[in-house]
């Protein structure tokens, strides 16, 4: 690839496009190449490319392409077909009308070489630092993450099934990779009529006692082919196929042999004794996909995390008229950044990844709105401390029994002075032990007060369950319960709810990936390039958002029913 600047649009190319245009709504490829011109230069993807060989697609041009087929929930194929015929598409590339444009592999190719070199997120860098130039997205200011499920692109199956495919699929490649040598290796008649139809091609037994026998048949195989491959004579490089190596690592997860006198005994792990969901692998196609659990709902695959600008109407307007005064209505909530992750991460394990990913960009906002998965008194300090930004985000309550049944006295009817290490009672009283701890793997103070100033106290079951001893109090080091404590305070407040209520528009904008790029479904195999998908969402919907501002059409409003429209209209 030789870098070089896009053409400008041909003349009888951009006459044609406008005068088809001229009939609707102007097409979003055109507004892009206007308002935004070579968006993604050649020379940001020069280290994915080489400088010697024929010359291939401008890379450039090919990411432009892939946002828009997502904008339009295109495949490979489709793509190709609209930019041979679409008069829009050969507007934004600066094509002639009788330009060929290329076949659907190139675009697959293209993916594969931005995941290869780690260059996943390019795209959306590029447009963020043109939109930051342009004043529609910078640091401090309010933004908003949330998270959802996203299904891999392979079928949910059981542990049988699982057993069964993941070893019909290494015969498979091995059939490909070492024919003759497989025909030596195994009884290649019986096997193929076991293992030559899919799983999902035919209905296991219905008793539990086949199953389980067939299950150890699948067990007795799969140990056989991999002492096999293991075999000295076996070439070497057998066992080195990925195939090969997913077989190994899925027969000990749910397998093991117990060696007698009389053999080798293959049982099936109980489940107990399966490794944890992070490691414990869920095909044998996507390596990375895992078993993920949100809200009581199962799926396969990963979770997806997305951060988006949400300033006030007022002060967007406010940026907006000393920026663009011919643009119409406040800049648009732009996503801001993107984290795929297998399935078993939770959302409090990527609270800092994502300001880590903000902070890259140079995009941290003054104020994060999260939900109370992303946040704990820990992270509310760390990311005012590391990032200097502030979590907006409600906080679990108070988990003693008091606090769960709102009745006696909880943690806070206790006076507590951090510099003289004691606490005081509702009734005056004073703790007699203040001690540094360690509760379920974290850093905490116990409490206590003398059994015999609490035994005759006369609200002593208002207090304390405990029979013979004095009330604990357990709380967390002085910074983090201050935290702790005033963000408790802050949820009770009106005032507050008001204000964390711009949080909840992010699942607007989880509902429009969904609904406009698939995003709830995979289209690829592995976390990067899922992540890369993920990405160019993104990007899609981003321009999507500015197209609307640009064209001055105001964000949609959530529908009325027609029978609250007429109870509204109703007198009272």
């Amino acid at each position: 690839m030789r870098p070089r600047p896009w053409p400008e649009v041909p003349e009888l190319t951009a006459q044609v496009a406008r005068a088809v245009a001229a009939r609707g709504p102007y097409p979003l490829a055109m507004r892009v190449r206007d308002e935004l011109g070579e968006l993604f230069a050649d020379a940001e993807f020069a280290e994915a490319f080489g400088s010697r060989g024929r010359p291939g697609w401008s890379p450039g041009q090919l990411a432009l392409v892939t946002v828009l087929q997502f904008a339009e929930n295109l495949t490979d194929r489709a793509a190709a077909h609209r930019v041979r015929y679409g008069m829009d598409l050969k507007y934004a590339l600066g094509l002639e009308l009788d330009d060929p444009g290329f076949d659907a592999s190139v675009l697959s190719e293209f993916r594969t070489r931005l995941v290869r070199h780690g260059m996943e997120e390019k795209v959306l860098d590029l447009l963020l630092t043109a939109l930051k130039d342009r004043g529609l997205v910078k640091a401090g200011g309010k933004q908003r993450t949330d998270s959802t499920r996203v299904l891999a692109a392979v079928r949910d199956l059981n542990r049988l099934e699982l057993a069964g495919e993941t070893l019909r699929s290494t015969l498979e490649t091995l059939a490909c990779a070492a024919p003759d040598w497989l025909a030596q290796a195994v009884p290649v008649r019986e096997w193929a009529d076991r293992y030559g139809p899919r799983t999902h091609s035919w209905h296991p037994p219905a008793s539990t006692s086949k199953r389980e026998e067939m299950a150890l048949v699948y067990g007795r195989d799969g140990f056989a082919l991999l002492e096999a491959v293991h075999d000295p004579d076996a070439p070497a490089w057998l066992r080195e196929l990925p195939a090969v190596q997913v077989l190994r690592t899925m027969w000990v997860q749910n397998y093991h042999r117990t060696v007698t006198e009389a053999g080798a005994e293959v049982n099936r792990r109980e489940s107990k004794d399966l490794p944890p969901g992070r490691l414990r692998l869920a095909s044998p196609y996507d390596t990375d996909a895992r078993y993920g659990l949100k809200q009581g709902s199962w799926w396969t695959g990963y979770k997806i995390h997305i951060s988006e600008s949400c300033d006030d109407a007022d002060d967007q307007a406010a940026d907006s008229q000393a920026m663009l005064p011919e643009a119409g209505g406040p800049p648009p909530r732009l996503i801001t950044g993107i984290a795929t992750t297998d399935a078993t991460v939770t959302d409090a394990e990527m609270t800092e990844p994502v300001h880590h990913m903000l902070a890259a960009r140079d995009l941290l906002p003054a104020e994060h709105f999260l939900d109370s998965g992303y946040a704990s008194a820990e992270l509310i300090v760390g990311m005012k401390k590391s990032f200097g930004v502030t979590l907006v985000t409600p906080v679990l309550m108070n988990s003693s029994p008091q606090g769960r049944a709102c009745a006696g006295f909880d943690r806070t009817a206790f006076t507590v002075d951090w510099d003289k290490r004691q606490a005081t009672c509702p009734r005056g009283d004073t703790s007699t032990w203040w001690s540094p701890a360690t509760l379920r793997g974290t850093t905490a103070i116990v409490i206590k007060f003398d059994k015999e100033t609490c035994r005759p106290c006369p609200v002593r079951d208002q207090c304390t369950r405990s029979k013979t001893g004095g009330r604990t109090l357990s709380l967390q080091p002085r910074e983090v319960q201050e935290v702790l404590d005033h963000a408790r305070l802050q949820q009770g407040d009106e005032q507050w709810r008001a204000k964390y209520a711009i949080r909840a528009g992010i699942e607007g904008t989880i509902h429009q990936a969904v609904a406009v790029t698939g995003m709830r479904r995979a289209r690829y195999l592995g976390l990067h390039k899922t992540h890369l998908e993920h990405v160019f969402s993104a990007v899609a919907l981003n321009l999507i958002r500015l197209d609307a501002w640009w064209n001055g059409h105001p964000l949609d409003r959530t529908r009325v029913s027609h029978l609250a429209s007429l109870g509204l209209s109703l007198p009272a």
